[in-house]
């Protein structure tokens, strides 16, 4: 049984965690393995924890303004 781990900036929407765990799961059904199977756990990180390019997103004036659906 396949087990998908993803990870979030904290404050994503329901409705968009929603719409990831179904479109995960698709996918994994589109290759044939039955749905029930398919696992998958939402990990959130405030952007003070997740950095790219050396940079806290937090501290990123491009990033800091991105909203979260």
């Amino acid at each position: 049984m396949p087990l998908v781990q993803v990870s979030v900036w904290a404050g994503i929407s329901l409705e968009s965690k929603r719409r990831i765990v179904q479109g995960i799961t698709k996918v994994f059904e589109d290759i044939g393995v039955p749905k029930e199977a398919v696992e998958i756990i939402i990990y959130e990180a405030p952007k003070t924890n997740w950095a790219t390019g050396g940079q806290l997103h937090s501290e990123s004036e491009k990033l800091a303004k991105t909203k979260i659906p």
